[in-house]
């Protein structure tokens, strides 16, 4: 074997795809219902380099790899998480505080217990950053072969550890209350004399529910809804949103119509068209003025797997899917309008992701003085989420797109994470070695064990208990803390990549890799 191994050495590129090809295929396999997914990547890269050593031909995969993987998965997840993040931030900054506080708790701990074990402070400092998954902390104390032999001994419990609490997280998936539930239309028969306007219905049920056509007298010519249109006694009006939403609102209109006003498509037609226009991106439905030109209307968008309905305050994006509604005259212009092409769904805007990850890179760069002589920096991969987060929330600058269809920013990411995880993979199999021949291993396995249990542990009883986190996002939240992409990916994977595990884990990536920096610092000059 030695000279296949020396061949694979030798050829780095190849490496890192018979990795990601072989990893990949592993991560599929299912033992009692769990496969690893992406993260069998990671094990498998751990276990041929570690084989390689063992025949005396380490293999390396260069950095260049491993950093332009992790940038990118960290830039297209912000870019996901980015519509949403302002409000889970405005709202969850508590969580954020109570993570900060399990991140110290486990630091004093790794202190005292290693310490009181006989370890050094810098292999203490290697070992947090280990049990912890985060590399940047690692190469915050310097990156000594002491710190190094820490961080590979305890880094694969801590993954380990944080999957088994990501998997505890998911079972209580089933009883999640935040999940989005699945649209209806009904045909409604308006009885109420009130004749409220359809913005006025809509605002009264939390902008959840939307009207697509409207037939104002049995027989009469149906045209769309837009948000001044009253809805008159006598009327029958399609009402779509959730359904719980739509019953509520049938029974403050009326009844429901024995009239299918949907299925008669004599006046009015739908289809389902592929938001592929760059010029619409970025822009809410109202602004499109499609009622106003065409008489047609929105009634639902769906990105990625989620759908929820069309309101006028809705932002699309590349790649959305839409609902349209209008005369059968316009959709040819409606068509030309918005695009339709499948092309849409996997534009990698190249504007965007070259400036956002650049952006991203410099803002990871940037140094900090700190009190006492030393500096800060967030890092590439922190500098790169953030700048996604910034990009998928904007949306647009001026004329141009700031983000990427939901489609190609999902298949990116997982492109960048299985570079990455193959160069992980590599690195801590060869430190593996390095740390079991040292005979340190058992205390620092030990001390691992207890920072990883603590952080993991913690976060998942404060989120899930004092905080009523919900199973999925819970699942983004562990893996957030872990700052571990692999989590990500195995949680993704669970999932079928649900848009809230990934909202959770931008949420508390970012507060979590600033502090484990700092702590990781601290720990060296104690």
């Amino acid at each position: 074997m030695r000279p296949v191994f020396e061949f694979l050495a030798a050829q780095p590129v190849l490496t890192a795809f018979l990795l990601v090809g072989l990893g990949s295929a592993v991560g599929r396999i299912r033992i009692a219902g769990v496969s690893l997914g992406a993260i069998g990547v990671l094990f498998g890269a751990m276990a041929l380099t570690a084989w390689g050593v063992a025949l005396g031909v380490p293999i390396e995969l260069p950095a260049t790899i491993g950093d332009t993987g992790l940038v990118l998965f960290a830039f297209c997840v912000g870019l996901i998480a980015g519509p949403g993040f302002g409000h889970a931030l405005r709202t969850a900054y508590p969580l954020l505080l109570a993570v900060t506080g399990c991140l110290v708790v486990a630091a004093a701990a790794a202190f005292f217990v290693g310490r009181a074990m006989g370890v050094s402070p810098m292999t203490i400092a290697g070992t947090f950053a280990g049990a912890l998954t985060n590399t940047p902390a690692l190469a915050a104390t310097g990156g000594s072969p002491e710190a190094t032999v820490g961080y590979a001994s305890a880094y694969v419990f801590g993954v380990v550890g944080a999957m088994v609490a990501v998997g505890l997280a998911l079972r209580h998936r089933a009883s999640d209350t935040d999940a989005q539930p699945p649209l209806i239309d009904k045909a409604v028969h308006i009885d109420t004399t009130e004749r409220p306007t359809a913005a006025t219905l809509s605002h009264r049920h939390g902008g959840r529910v939307t009207f697509s056509r409207l037939m104002p007298e049995e027989g009469g010519e149906m045209a769309t809804v837009g948000p001044d249109t009253v809805l008159p006694p006598g009327g029958v009006v399609n009402v779509v949103g959730p359904r719980d939403v739509v019953e509520a609102v049938t029974a403050e209109l009326g009844h429901t119509s024995s009239i299918d006003i949907v299925q008669d498509r004599r006046q009015l037609d739908y289809r389902r068209m592929i938001l592929s226009n760059p010029k619409l991106a970025g822009r809410a439905i109202a602004s499109l003025g499609l009622r106003e030109r065409y008489g047609a209307t929105i009634a639902r968008v769906r990105r990625g797997d989620v759908e929820f309905v069309g309101t006028g305050d809705v932002v699309l994006q590349l790649g959305d899917r839409l609902r349209v509604v209008g005369p059968r005259d316009a959709m040819g212009a409606l068509t030309e309008l918005i695009g339709d092409s499948e092309r849409g769904v996997a534009d990698i805007n190249p504007f965007a992701l070259g400036v956002g990850i650049a952006a991203g890179l410099g803002l990871g760069a940037i140094q900090v003085p700190l009190p006492g002589g030393g500096t800060f920096a967030l890092g590439a991969a922190a500098g790169a989420l953030i700048m996604g987060l910034i990009f998928g929330r904007v949306r647009r600058i001026g004329p141009i797109s700031t983000t990427l269809p939901t489609t190609a920013a999902n298949v990116l990411s997982e492109l960048g994470l299985v570079l990455f995880l193959a160069f992980a993979g590599t690195k801590a199999g060869s430190l593996i070695v390095s740390a079991i021949v040292s005979g340190e291993i058992l205390s620092l396995l030990l001390l691992g064990f207890v920072i990883t249990t603590i952080v993991v542990a913690g976060t998942f009883l404060v989120a899930r208990y004092a905080f009523r986190t919900g199973g999925t996002r819970l699942a983004g939240v562990v893996s957030g803390v872990q700052t571990n992409p692999a989590l990500l990916a195995f949680a993704n994977t669970r999932t079928g990549y649900d848009v809230r595990v990934a909202l959770a884990y931008s949420l508390v990536y970012p507060a979590a890799m600033v502090v484990k920096i700092l702590l990781a610092q601290v720990l060296v000059t104690l």
